[in-house]
């Protein structure tokens, strides 16, 4: 048996403790999801569902998971044309300043979410666009596109553009020659920015603490609001329902990443 060189070793250990270091809160908190007791202590008293029952005939918890996934479907839908329509407009030419531009896109990516909050707040009020679906919807868009340029960028990246001169060769206008020659060859790329906006909308909070009203509260406002208010087992469970979606979206992604 071929024994491991000591720096492997060291190696191996080092990225076992980061590891257990990024995963230590979540292998602490489902657990307590399915405690029997009312407090978040260990041991467990023993195991139950009920923090699960309590989740799912909430009036609190389901409607909030249930905007998270409305508002998440709408703003990467919006953030995949933006965001893919951007990234072959940069690619497609070259123009001066396009630097610049590549840089106010990926300005969310950077941006302290307090900053971008506020923006939108005052951005947003005027327009009416506060405490409204619409605006929620268009806020996480943006802060998701910059996902779907990165990734869709990436993938025309690998793109020959002879292609498109063939297609036009052969007759096809620039709206057939992208959703048939160019579209097709880029899908994992565009898919992958929808799951980034989407897993960015689901995870979001400060934007919507500032721009959302009761009728449009998000699961991570719940939680946030849970916290502050009174500290219930639930939230483990909404947690634990947040930790098996985000494992969902990488299982996704691995597997576009597979088929590419």
């Amino acid at each position: 048996m071929t024994r491991l060189p000591a720096s492997r070793l060291v190696l191996w250990a080092f990225g076992l403790l980061v590891m257990l270091f990024l995963l230590g809160p979540l292998l602490a908190i489902v657990p307590l999801s399915f405690s029997a007791g009312s407090f978040l202590t260990y041991p467990l008293p023993g195991l139950s569902l009920r923090w699960y029952a309590d989740f799912l005939t909430s009036d609190f918890w389901m409607p909030a998971l249930r905007n998270s996934l409305v508002i998440g479907l709408g703003a990467s839908a919006i953030a995949t044309v933006l965001g893919t329509a951007a990234a072959f407009g940069l690619w497609r030419t070259r123009f001066p300043g396009q630097t610049l531009v590549l840089g106010v896109l990926m300005t969310p990516l950077v941006m302290p979410s307090i900053i971008v909050a506020v923006a939108l707040l005052l951005a947003f009020g005027p327009l009416g666009l506060t405490n409204s679906f619409a605006g929620m919807i268009l806020a996480h868009a943006a802060l998701g596109a910059p996902f779907v340029v990165t990734t869709v960028s990436t993938a025309l990246a690998q793109f020959d553009p002879v292609l498109l001169r063939a297609a036009s060769a052969c007759g096809a206008g620039p709206g057939l020659a992208f959703r048939r020659v160019v579209l097709p060859r880029i899908a994992p790329g565009v898919a992958a920015g929808a799951l980034f906006a989407f897993a960015t909308s689901l995870d979001e909070v400060v934007v919507a603490l500032f721009i959302s009203g009761p009728a449009q509260r998000t699961l991570p406002r719940q939680m946030f609001s849970g916290l502050n208010d009174q500290i219930s087992l639930t939230i483990t469970a909404a947690a634990t329902i947040m930790v098996a979606l985000a494992l969902l979206l990488l299982l996704a992604l691995g597997w576009l990443r597979r088929g590419r």
